[in-house]
């Protein structure tokens, strides 16, 4: 566990000096992890020099340079940290790896970082790169998030972090998080529109041909692929079942427990220990992950949704919203209707 480290506030520098974005690399990190925030400071470089303006200058660094092997098996070329020992950085980014235990191992690389953040007006992290800060000292009583496969092991490991497992990306002051793999587009853009705003960064989504632009707040993950990847397929019947039943608002657990074959008592206790959720909560999430798809995708009026989705009124479903998204349903649509 390593001791708070704080990242002194640095001045973004003069208006015609590019911004320097460095991107550290190390072995068996996540090829996305990297090239995604990788293309989208070039697309935004593109737009940059057609109006005249000073982009980014990226550079791709490890520990010793050279040729450094990505998870998927492709080299990327980099130089080493001590060549940018003295240029002034401006952002690093941090990928992440499947396992990043191994990485941690490597003093050099989080001493690098940790001393590094010195002279950084802000870090980020993609994925599980999250580890690599929190072992720097760099999210040390900060809100912070991850893949949500690892959020409990990041909290477990760093119980000063306070994770948001469900958040897209997480910004706390100079530091900025992002979840699982395709995630680091997404705080990409957030960190090109803190920089050059939202016009610049609505136009490198739209020539990434990105489906939307998330917000931070949107949840990164669908609540019936995490119950479905948790319990190792024992429940997958069941689950496919209360997909096609959701506009039953009437479903008991009872019910849940006779589809599964099983008595009341021990279905709860053992789809609790298969899934980590009680199967009240699974059917409430099972409902609100309808209602959000819905909602993205259709034009259907909220009351509608909630009868579809089996809520029973359109307050209960705005209560479950905001439970779990901190966000009203019609507020949801605004901000995700794919339009």
């Amino acid at each position: 566990m390593t001791k708070t480290q704080e990242i002194l506030p640095v001045a973004a520098g003069p208006a015609d000096r590019p911004k320097v974005v460095v991107f550290l690399a190390f072995p068996e990190m996540g090829l996305l992890d990297i090239s995604g925030p990788q293309t989208v400071f070039s697309s935004a470089n593109h737009f940059l020099e057609e109006r005249g303006s000073t982009g980014y200058e990226r550079h791709t660094v490890s520990m010793a340079g050279g040729v450094v092997m990505t998870l998927e098996g492709i080299g990327i070329h980099t130089r080493p940290t001590r060549e940018l020992d003295e240029v002034e950085i401006d952002t690093i980014v941090v990928p992440g790896a499947r396992d990043m235990l191994v990485v941690l191992t490597d003093d050099a690389l989080v001493s690098w970082l940790r001393t590094a953040s010195h002279r950084v007006r802000r870090v980020a992290s993609v994925c599980s790169g999250a580890f690599l800060l929190a072992e720097a000292g760099l999210l040390c009583g900060r809100r912070a998030t991850t893949h949500w496969l690892f959020g409990d092991a990041l909290s477990h490991r760093y119980p000063d972090i306070s994770v948001e497992p469900n958040a897209i990306y997480v910004h706390d002051g100079p530091v900025w998080t992002s979840a699982g793999v395709s995630t680091g587009i997404d705080l990409s853009l957030a960190l090109v529109q803190e920089d050059h705003g939202h016009a610049l960064s609505m136009r490198v989504a739209r020539q990434l041909v990105l489906y939307m632009k998330r917000p931070g707040g949107q949840t990164q993950f669908s609540e019936l692929l995490k119950a479905q990847t948790s319990d190792e397929g024992v429940f997958a019947p069941l689950h496919a079942w209360i997909e096609k039943h959701l506009s039953d608002s009437r479903l008991t657990v009872e019910d849940l427990a006779e589809q599964a074959h099983m008595g009341p008592r021990s279905f709860a206790r053992s789809y609790k220990e298969k899934t980590g959720q009680t199967p009240a909560r699974a059917l409430e999430l099972f409902r609100l992950e309808a209602a959000r798809r819905l909602l993205e995708q259709t034009r259907i009026s909220t009351a509608e949704v909630a009868r579809k989705c089996g809520f029973g009124s359109e307050e209960r479903m705005r209560v479950t919203f905001k439970r779990h998204l901190k966000i009203s349903p019609s507020d949801y649509r605004k901000h995700f209707f794919a339009s």
